[in-house]
């Protein structure tokens, strides 16, 4: 007989399929990025994406049962922030080096905290301040503003990530009543739009060569937050997030042997500022919703 393996471990297995995603994703946007233009790398993703989540809601249940829904308003203003963050973050991985795009994507818990204080009211704690101000700073010793060397495409991936973070506080909203296959059904047909209609303007049937890239592009983006989703289920933030932060010294890697690029020091320290950061807030919610069971577990006087 096996042992039932360890919920921490078969987290790790999860997220190291997340990790592959992720740089699986990152590679074949920067391939395709030498034929098309960002908004046809977004089409052509959401084109396949389509087709690919239509088939898996046919095959489970309740099947086409749950797309249907009375907020399509909040997926549309999902869907825009989210098609926002996913430019910024495509473009980015033209032109900067692939290390330097990972690490100032990893600002988005950072801005997710903000944008959820101003938008939703939630308490601005002493460790989500700390979190934020070594966010904004590891984001500062990466970007170097007034050094010569910002590139506009490091902005972009940086307001790339402010539209990912109003597209979790959206998503959070909308789990509360949406199955996770309806939020992605949503997310590739309401984004298929967004860039199919620039992408005519400038339309390019897609080389041969490319197409292995497009389908790779597409089923990376999928399977690489389901993994990470799977990921969160069984294991604690604090196991999950510094796994996530492995992705920047594997991009690292891969962007030192196929692409010569080198990840300068500064990208690294900001890197490791953020995920200190992020790890201060998730200790403080943890020991927070610990003393909240604790205070529902104890017994209460006879009134």
């Amino acid at each position: 007989m096996f042992k039932e393996r360890h919920p921490s471990l078969t987290a790790a297995f999860w997220m190291t399929g997340a990790l592959f995603s992720f740089m699986a994703m990152a590679i074949s946007g920067r391939e395709l990025s030498a034929d098309f233009t960002t908004y046809q790398i977004l089409f052509f993703r959401s084109l396949v994406g389509v087709l690919l989540i239509a088939a898996l809601i046919s095959t489970s249940r309740p099947g086409w049962l749950q797309v249907h829904t009375q907020r399509r308003g909040a997926h549309l203003l999902r869907n825009i922030a989210h098609f926002g963050g996913q430019y910024g973050w495509f473009y980015g991985l033209a032109f900067i080096p692939l290390a330097e795009v990972i690490a100032i994507e990893f600002t988005t818990p950072v801005w997710t905290a903000l944008l959820a204080c101003l938008l939703l009211g939630e308490r601005l704690t002493a460790p989500r301040l700390a979190a934020l101000v070594l966010g904004v700073a590891g984001l500062l010793l990466i970007l170097r503003p007034g050094s010569g060397t910002l590139q506009p495409a490091a902005l972009a991936v940086m307001a790339g990530a402010i539209g990912y973070a109003l597209s979790y506080i959206q998503t959070k909203s909308l789990s509360a009543t949406e199955t996770p296959l309806c939020i992605l059904f949503y997310m590739t047909l309401i984004q298929l739009p967004f860039g199919m209609v620039p992408s005519l303007l400038h339309w390019q049937t897609p080389p041969l060569h490319a197409l292995p890239w497009i389908v790779l592009v597409s089923i990376t983006a999928m399977s690489a937050h389901y993994c990470m989703a799977r990921a969160f289920r069984l294991a604690d933030a604090t196991v999950v997030v510094p796994m996530d932060f492995m992705r920047l010294p594997l991009i690292a890697l891969v962007g030192y042997l196929f692409y010569d690029e080198l990840i300068d020091w500064p990208v690294a320290l900001g890197a490791l500022m953020m995920l200190a950061g992020n790890l201060i807030n998730i200790r403080a919610e943890q020991r927070k919703s610990g003393l909240r069971q604790e205070v529902f577990k104890a017994p209460r006087s006879p009134e």
